[in-house]
């Protein structure tokens, strides 16, 4: 009996809860395709550092499964209480309360049931379109296979009906406490609004602006940010966000008490009052959904700007095809040119050196100058804290200033397509990295470059173009002088560089990386002492008279795990010794990838839950407002009136918690632009990717309304 019953309501309600129906199966599908990525074994061997994507995968889900079990407890709630009359009949009847309970959960776990199975359909169409993707921005091939991995299958059927259950269970524990008044008069009650000291809660709106507004204001301008100020701003922002709904019903309240202007006008008066009472009562529901939007556009918005940083960056990061390091300056690389010529199609290769003369002028320079973190390197007196600087110069190889001269400067320059530089007599010229510059901007008035005779050279001009500059053509700067200023200087260390037609082949880096580790190990055998602090494998600093005698070995290790460590800026760079761009480039597209999906999963599934959350409340309130627009349509509004009215009733439900999410998202990720654009380099538009983000949501936004819109206007007639 019960099961024939919830059935039958099963089919009867399927036309209010389609939406939410549909939007569960999208859920489950995205989550399972996505999850496929943890536990692909074929994305697994692509790379050592598979266990980023499958951490910060993991990480999204967790997030992932708390929204959706918000909107299953929301759904589940949203429907024991719109069928409140009815579950009171139900008693009158006799029915016990314990068979109501098994009734309901029996509905929706049939309705749930039947959303995962669709849902793991599509799964299976979504996972090919995710890898495809995902294989692509990693420059791999892809060959369409099924991947029904039963770990995957079973963290998805976790997730999923771990939040149901959770759900129902929390549900169950209103049908004890239900009682046939209650219940009877239960819809009444919820859209009963109480306007009491309306007065004093319409000030939280202009409060909650000006916190917005002050918000925006330190986000620009603030500097000092830490742990404390950022958890600080992130609970006055969420709470700010749920006061401006009490502020804004409170609001319109008392407009409507005063007789504004607006109400007189046309349907002002009946949209004002519905739109007052619809936010006063659903103001937590609208808070969440400002944030769930927020976090939506925020989330997809730099996840575009790891995409344009991949697509932009990474050519000009290691403009050459290959380039090998030896601190060695008398170092020949012919064991490298002959690998090189056995197993790839070399255009042109070219050894040359780096030099320094004892100095450290840029370097010092830089320390205390750099506009975000010149301050890390001063006392509190504004002197400079000297005892600091030099213990960041010992964890660097590149503690003098390097040098570069001029028919080898543009010698590589010719090599990546760059107009060749000319420099007069008595001139020299700085190459940096543009985000340095940036930085900086003209500081050649701050050192002398003394010539062959010792006279004073002037700057010519600086270049921030592409240019191996993580440790290879110097950290964050090279200075460029004519030839014959090299006599005055001595070596610092080879590089060698080659030009390939074609792409490398596999292994390449390997077999490259076996040579001149082997290199490296024997130098540092010899002349230890010439490295003031070598960094073992464990992360720890050692004295170089404090190494162990099986020095080589740790520092091979060292090596094998990321090289060096350089960058006056304070930022953090990774200096391989051996580069293969095309070994290296979809290695760091994976890593980019690890962070682009979650993002852009987590954005997604947001997305939809705020979406079907406002859906499903407007279709299934549109058989209760019928009586209303009835009424409408007796004193004399036509159908194209009252069409009006339903569309300017959902837009504003629907726009006002997008654009509010609109207003503050777009803030920070202007601010998260210009951020991005400093650690990275890239010239990347916050604002830009932000717009196509809201262009590419308030697409599925347009869709969702559309359905809404057709099914309101269809209930109410």
């Amino acid at each position: 009996m019960l099961n024939k019953l919830a059935f039958r309501n099963v089919k009867r309600s399927a036309k209010d809860y389609m939406v939410y129906f549909l939007t569960m199966a999208v859920i489950t599908a995205v989550m399972f395709s996505f999850n496929t990525l943890i536990f692909s074994e074929d994305a697994k061997e692509l790379f050592e550092m598979a266990m980023i994507m499958e951490v910060m995968l993991g990480l999204a889900t967790f997030f992932i499964v708390l929204i959706v079990a918000w909107l299953i407890h929301y759904m589940v709630r949203f429907m024991l209480e719109k069928r409140s009359q009815e579950f009171g009949i139900y008693l009158l009847i006799g029915m016990k309360k314990t068979e109501i309970s098994k009734l309901y959960m029996r509905e929706n776990l049939l309705l749930g049931l039947a959303a995962f199975v669709v849902g793991m359909g599509l799964g299976v169409l979504f996972q090919q379109i995710l890898m495809a993707i995902f294989y692509s921005m990693i420059q791999m091939d892809f060959h369409i296979h099924l991947e029904l991995n039963k770990g995957c299958l079973l963290m998805t059927a976790a997730c999923y009906g771990g939040c149901y259950l959770l759900a129902l269970f929390r549900c169950r524990r209103k049908f004890r406490k239900m009682n046939i008044h209650d219940l009877m008069n239960s819809q009444r009650q919820n859209e009963e609004v109480k306007e009491s000291r309306e007065e004093m809660k319409k000030w939280l709106l202009p409060l909650a602006v000006l916190f917005i507004a002050l918000f925006a204001v330190f986000l620009f301008t603030y500097k000092k940010w830490d742990s404390a100020v950022i958890i600080f701003f992130i609970i006055g922002l969420v709470l700010t966000i749920y006061l401006f709904y009490t502020g804004l019903s409170a609001w319109i309240i008392c407009y409507v008490r005063k007789k504004g202007g607006a109400i007189y006008h046309g349907d002002g008066l009946f949209l004002l009052r519905q739109f007052a009472s619809k936010v006063k009562t659903m103001r937590f529901t609208m808070g969440t959904l400002t944030v769930l939007f927020l976090l939506a556009l925020l989330g997809s918005s730099i996840a575009f700007m790891f995409n344009d940083y991949q697509n932009k960056i990474l050519a000009g990061k290691w403009p050459f095809d290959v380039q090998v390091f030896n601190p060695d300056p008398g170092y020949d690389f012919e064991s490298e040119l002959d690998v090189l010529r056995q197993e790839a199609d070399v255009e042109e290769t070219f050894v040359y050196h780096i030099y320094e003369n004892g100095t450290n002028q840029v370097n010092s320079y830089l320390y205390t100058h750099l506009r975000e973190f010149g301050s890390e390197y001063l006392n509190a007196d504004g002197t400079v804290n000297q005892p600091k600087i030099d213990r960041n110069e010992a964890q660097i190889y590149c503690n003098h200033d390097t040098y570069m001269g001029l028919s080898d400067y543009n010698h590589l320059r010719e090599m990546i397509g760059l107009e060749p530089v000319m420099l007069g007599e008595g001139e020299y010229a700085i190459h940096l990295k543009e985000r340095v510059y940036g930085q900086t901007g003209d500081f050649a008035d701050a050192f002398e470059i003394r010539g062959k005779g010792g006279e004073r050279l002037s700057c010519a001009g600086y270049y921030t173009e592409g240019f191996a500059q993580d440790g290879h053509n110097g950290g964050d700067y090279l200075i460029i002088v004519p030839d014959a200023v090299l006599g005055t200087m001595e070596p610092y260390y080879a590089e060698m560089v080659a030009k390939l037609d074609g792409k490398a082949p596999e292994g390449l880096a390997v077999k490259l990386e076996a040579l001149d580790l082997g290199a490296v190990m024997e130098k540092v055998s010899e002349e230890a002492g010439e490295f003031n602090l070598v960094v073992n494998t464990d992360g720890e600093a050692v004295e170089a008279e404090d190494l162990p005698g099986d020095i080589g070995l740790d520092y091979l290790d060292y090596l094998d795990e990321g090289n060096f460590c350089t960058g006056s800026d304070s930022i953090v760079v990774i200096c391989y010794a051996v580069l293969v761009r095309d070994s290296l480039i979809p290695e760091v597209k994976y890593m980019l990838c690890s962070l682009m999906f979650p993002l852009f999963y987590i954005g997604l599934v947001f997305l939809c839950v705020a979406m079907t959350v406002l859906s499903v409340q407007q279709l299934s309130d549109s058989a209760k407002y019928k009586f209303r627009y009835k009424v409408l349509s007796q004193i004399g509004f036509g159908k194209g009136e009252i069409s009006a009215i339903i569309l300017k009733q959902l837009a504003a439900y629907y726009l006002c918690p997008a654009a509010f999410a609109a207003v503050i998202g777009g803030t920070i990720a202007v601010f998260v632009g210009e951020n991005f654009n400093f650690y990275t380099g890239a010239h990347t538009a916050g604002w830009m990717y932000f717009f196509v983000a809201m262009a590419l949501f308030f697409g599925i936004y347009a869709v969702y309304f559309a359905v809404t819109y057709i099914g309101f206007k269809r209930n109410v007639e």
